[in-house]
């Protein structure tokens, strides 16, 4: 399995994921502020994975011998809506307090987050039955953690139980997640997957091909969960055919503090819709709004599949 990221000799290496699947690089990341930049260019993206880059981001600003509350706050200011940011910045606050080094805990986070994925595929695979198909939306998978994957870390569980799963992948505009990383990830492991454009899903929902859906989350909370936008459309058409829809998220993606329609939804750059590959789809002048996540409200939620089993919506 391909390494989103890892540590060595006191550099942060980062798996560059606005570049595949056609070419696999790594951005050496030295300073806190490098690991910012490449968490707000989606160098590195996925809520899981952008917890433990923030983590080495704290790691680094303590080799820099940078204030550690002043680094937390601009690392925190890095991409709103992913409550993980926030909560590893905080647990290595808490962690260093306690006498702990920021290194020595960004390393164990990391390892944490391993094992915790593996531990939301056993619980995921129990939901999953022989000759499924599932279908996901962006990618929650292996390149959106440090491995394994939620929502994929599900699929590749059933897969490792034999139980002849086939995977359809939304293809996840604008940034196209899907058809760049779940897919790239999905053929990888030769797991059976196929791609379908995102207004695609309720058809293949119509006409009984999808038996489950499963998906990640930046943020679950009370009242629904955040995830990619087109996540909500997905449930929707979940919901009126009767398709379990389940989130797969680490206890570290819940915020019990905030209600889910109180949070930021982050708004993107324009030319993330209006250009693909660097070509203009559209006029250039053309007004663009582009918000990075939407809602799916708690009564269209199957269950959230955790390391520690399968929870109700909050």
């Amino acid at each position: 399995m391909i390494k989103t990221l890892y540590w060595e000799d006191n550099s942060l290496f980062l798996l560059d994921q606005t570049i595949l699947p056609h070419k696999i690089e790594y951005v050496e990341c030295t300073t806190y502020e490098d690991v910012i930049t490449a968490i707000k260019t989606m160098v590195v993206r996925g809520a899981p994975a952008i917890g433990v880059s923030a983590a080495y981001a704290m790691a680094l600003a303590e080799i820099q011998n940078i204030d550690l509350d002043k680094a937390g706050l601009e690392i925190k200011a890095a991409r709103p809506t992913a409550v993980n940011l926030f909560w590893a910045v905080d647990q290595v606050l808490e962690k260093v307090n306690q006498g702990q080094s920021a290194v020595e805990t960004a390393i164990q986070m990391h390892e944490d987050d391993i094992n915790t994925n593996k531990k939301i595929g056993e619980y995921g695979n129990t939901v999953i039955d022989e000759n499924d198909t599932i279908l996901t939306h962006c990618n929650a998978g292996a390149l959106a953690c440090a491995a394994y994957g939620t929502a994929l870390g599900v699929i590749r569980s059933a897969h490792q139980h034999n139980k002849n799963i086939n995977v359809i992948c939304d293809e996840t505009r604008p940034v196209l997640q899907g058809a760049r990383l779940s897919v790239f990830e999905m053929q990888e492991e030769n797991i059976p997957v196929k791609l379908i454009v995102d207004g695609a899903a309720g058809h293949m929902m119509q006409k009984g091909k999808i038996d489950k859906v499963v998906i990640g989350a930046d943020r679950v909370a009370k009242g629904g969960v955040a995830n990619k936008i087109g996540s909500l459309m997905v449930a929707l058409a979940a919901k009126r055919y009767n398709i379990p829809f389940y989130v797969a998220a680490p206890m570290s993606t819940f915020d019990f503090e905030n209600n889910i329609f109180d949070i930021t939804i982050e708004q993107r750059d324009k030319d993330e819709v209006l250009c693909i590959q660097g070509n203009y789809i559209a006029r250039e002048e053309t007004r663009v709004e582009n918000p990075a996540f939407d809602i799916v409200e708690s009564d269209l939620i199957t269950g959230i599949i955790t390391e520690e089993g399968i929870k109700k919506p909050l």
